[in-house]
């Protein structure tokens, strides 16, 4: 299963001695859509890598949700694994967007490699990069755009990461990821489709500019 995705050849800068313990130790899964793999509160006992699919990872305030970032094929969560080396509990949610295949590496694992293996580092120190760009992303736009804006880039990004359109989803998940109410969500969505930007159906939308 694990020449399926390819594995030693994706990570071959890990060496051949870490991708063969970490494979040695971990355990790949395919998993339904709506799977929590991380709960905000709990320790973290594994560390996902997504082989296939897509994972959202958010947050919670005052029981209103807000959406981090996506994880993507042959991404992982810095957020899991900060919390697994400082043997804290997790900051975050993460859950299955869509069907995905995941390889789990058991945390107790993560904190002893990163002084065997230096290399491991260069994993997260990707990781890090990207979500801190994506991170700032998110904050400039709840501090400077209107939510019309963040809407549409919302449901931009949603196309660009499934690569489908239209999109299954409803106004309620996207209030959830916005941090805002549903009935917010589907007074701008009746605008944007009187502006012909996109379209909405029954259980999904489609952006006619995407």
């Amino acid at each position: 299963m694990t020449d399926h995705y390819n594995i030693e050849k994706k990570f071959s800068f890990l060496g051949k001695d870490l991708i063969a313990k970490l494979l040695d130790v971990s355990v790949i899964k395919s998993l339904p859509t709506n799977i929590e793999l991380v709960r905000e509160g709990q320790y973290v006992k594994y560390i996902p890598i997504v082989l296939s699919g897509l994972v959202k990872v958010y947050t919670q305030f005052e029981e209103k949700e807000l959406l981090l970032y996506y994880i993507k094929p042959d991404q992982s969560c810095i957020m899991s694994f900060s919390s697994c080396i400082n043997n804290g509990k997790s900051k975050i949610f993460a859950i299955t967007e869509e069907e995905s295949t995941v390889l789990l590496i058991p945390s107790d694992k993560i904190a002893k490699w990163v002084i065997e293996f230096p290399t491991i580092n260069m994993l997260f120190y990707q990781q890090y990069d990207l979500r801190y760009s994506e991170l700032v992303d998110t904050i400039h736009q709840m501090l400077y755009h209107k939510l019309d804006k963040r809407l549409l880039d919302y449901l931009s990004e949603k196309v660009s990461v499934t690569g489908k359109n239209p999109i299954k989803i409803s106004h309620k998940e996207i209030s959830n990821d916005l941090g805002t109410a549903r009935e917010v969500i589907s007074r701008l969505v009746k605008k944007l489709e009187r502006q012909n930007i996109l379209k909405q159906y029954h259980d999904s939308i489609e952006l006619y500019k995407p």
